[in-house]
């Protein structure tokens, strides 16, 4: 685990496997950054007030809502907490599912139009 420090939060790295409780996938560690959600189901679940800390008590489920383009870190992938409501974002993995991710954001662009 590493242990990163920034002038406004601290930052706990950890990349380790786990089973996604939305699908059952067996979720490989990324290697090169913090593993945080489901590469097939884009799903997390909300444990962190700040990332790796798991001091969050909320424990629902993060559901992907959007896309952001940030042209320093790539995709940001948008979640809400289908618990408390809770609006979270996190960097696209290169292995993450990215035509479900097309479909969340289709979906979604299609539902603000109603």
């Amino acid at each position: 685990m590493l242990l990163r420090l920034r002038w406004y939060k601290m930052f706990i790295e950890i990349d380790e496997p786990f089973v996604c409780e939305v699908c059952g996938e067996n979720v490989k560690p990324l290697g090169y950054s913090c593993r945080d959600h489901c590469p097939k189901c884009l799903c997390s679940k909300h444990v962190d007030k700040e990332p790796g800390d798991r001091l969050e008590t909320c424990n629902g489920i993060l559901q992907p809502i959007g896309l952001e383009n940030n042209s320093k870190k790539g995709y940001i992938i948008i979640y809400r907490c289908n618990k408390c409501g809770m609006i979270r974002k996190n960097k696209m993995a290169k292995d993450d599912n990215f035509d479900l991710l097309m479909e969340v954001v289709k979906k979604n662009s299609f539902d603000m139009k109603e």
